[in-house]
């Protein structure tokens, strides 16, 4: 987080009219002929979106360690229009089962039954995005999730009027209400959610291996997490068998020693977000459609630079 990023608003691609067509024809057209007029919709845009298009295809390049092919740029595109009318389906209150993955658990279900609060970080990847306000219906926690406001994203607003009791917004883009916003949110006793791939209002970056280089991650949690003496685990969302399903990783948990100082405690959490990062890596080698940064890829350290 960088308290002197600019407070003019962002607003996602596409016309102002876009989130309200999508979820109109989602409700009233059978799921197998939306999925063809999504589809079409999809072709359009890569063809229409020559940015996105482009940081796309850099990225599967990376990713799949070859050039990509214009059908697996398209597949990306439409994985991430299917992950936003689930959203949109949400956020109306339709039903959605999330599930833990035995095998990849983590410390998830230790940390829920203690109630205590703690530091959710996610990334731009899968379903990862709808599982802050899960954790306050399910979990009955308080959740402050740090998000950056875009001007039109109806989704957003829609999902927090949904779950409002459980969720409040913490602008990243306003940076005079940021650290008041953090401190009151901890001394609520409220847990605090971040994403912690993209570096556009980052303050805090350090470089881990990750896809073939050491490239730069927002750090922040680990910073706070050290002030605030809160724990750390990361949770990642993929899709489940079933269309309104999401199946939940989890990381093993990072919890600040007060008996170290601030430095050992640092290099702990290194230590952590690299095995995070690691699993990470290996589920974008694995689903790279489910990478949803249309953005540049992290930028990578030339060999024998710092931290």
């Amino acid at each position: 987080m960088d308290v002197s990023a600019p407070t003019q608003l962002m607003r996602n691609p596409g016309p102002s009219w876009g989130f309200a067509f999508i979820q109109s024809l989602e409700r009233r057209v059978p799921w197998p002929l939306f999925r063809i007029i999504l589809g079409l919709g999809v072709a359009v845009a890569v063809l229409c979106m020559p940015e996105q298009r482009r940081q796309s295809r850099d990225f599967l390049t990376v990713a799949l360690g070859r050039p990509a092919r214009f059908r697996e740029i398209w597949g990306h595109f439409y994985s991430y229009s299917k992950f936003l009318v689930l959203k949109l389906r949400v956020a109306r209150g339709l039903p959605h089962r999330d599930r833990l993955d035995p095998a990849h658990a983590g410390d998830f279900e230790a940390l829920m039954k203690t109630g205590k609060p703690a530091f959710f970080g996610a990334f731009h990847f899968g379903q990862s995005d709808l599982l802050g306000y899960f954790l306050g219906e399910h979990f009955r926690r308080h959740v402050f999730m740090v998000r950056l406001r875009i001007g039109n994203a109806a989704d957003t607003a829609q999902l927090g009027r949904l779950f409002g009791r459980w969720i409040t917004f913490i602008w990243v883009n306003q940076p005079e209400d940021l650290l008041f916003a953090l401190k009151d949110a901890v001394a609520s006793g409220g847990s605090l959610a971040m994403q912690c791939d993209r570096l556009e209002f980052a303050a805090k970056t350090e470089c881990f291996e990750f896809l073939g280089a050491r490239r730069r991650f927002p750090f922040t949690i680990y910073h706070l997490a050290v002030i605030f003496d809160r724990p750390v685990i990361f949770c990642f969302g993929l899709p489940g068998a079933a269309r309104d399903e999401t199946v939940l990783h989890s990381s093993p948990t990072f919890v600040p020693d007060r008996a170290l100082g601030r430095d050992a405690n640092l290099q702990r959490a290194r230590e952590h977000f690299q095995v995070v990062v690691t699993h990470l890596e290996t589920l974008v080698r694995r689903y790279p459609q489910l990478w949803l940064n249309f953005l540049p890829l992290n930028p990578a350290e030339p060999p024998g630079t710092g931290r």
